[in-house]
């Protein structure tokens, strides 16, 4: 089991650059590497039947969007260190999934193709609710839509937070504003 680690991807997120841990069994430096250890979790929710098999592979999948978002993103553009924050726990029959980058956050993402967004909360609600990109033209953007739909039907729950906005997703979707700015996005999905 691993201590808290809300807080360990908090600190990580937040600590300055020289200070980040990037040692850390957690720090997935490139796509591959991420998608090795999302493979791993899921060996690892088969095993001794602790998640069924259909919601194994639907949380695997959520977790691949919002990592492979991190680096798609943020390619060639990171703030400061490329990479991501990987880390889930199994515990009382309930699973926690965090991840978080230090990239530029969705807000500056998404204003790239629509730059009437004003704020955090609405760049969050545009990704999870709208067909768009930020890496315009190609055609895509369903990918949040995908993750918001499957904790819907699923009865999961995801904070999702970027900037000073965050979502929280269960059976509906509120977004607030926060106090505490988040250089990138940090989500915590849980089941």
């Amino acid at each position: 089991m691993i201590d808290n680690i809300e807080q360990i991807a908090y600190d990580w997120i937040k600590a300055s650059t020289d200070e980040t841990d990037i040692k850390s069994e957690y720090y997935c430096r490139t796509r591959d590497v991420f998608q090795a250890r999302v493979d791993r979790m899921v060996i690892f929710l088969l095993r001794d039947g602790k998640i069924k098999e259909d919601d194994a592979y639907v949380i695997s999948a959520i977790a691949g969007e919002i990592g492979n978002n991190s680096f798609d993103h943020n390619l060639g553009n990171w703030t400061d260190i490329a990479g991501i924050f990987f880390a889930y726990e199994f515990s009382g029959g309930k699973l926690k999934i965090i991840l978080a980058d230090r990239g530029r956050g969705v807000l500056t993402t998404l204003k790239r193709v629509k730059p009437e967004l004003n704020n955090d909360m609405e760049a969050i609600k545009t990704a999870f609710t709208e067909r768009i990109s930020g890496r315009a033209p190609e055609n895509r953007g369903n990918g949040l839509k995908f993750v918001k739909e499957n904790v819907q039907n699923k009865k999961m729950r995801l904070a999702f937070t970027s900037g000073n906005g965050k979502a929280e997703l269960n059976e509906k979707m509120e977004i607030e504003k926060i106090e505490d700015k988040i250089n990138g996005c940090l989500a915590i999905l849980s089941f």
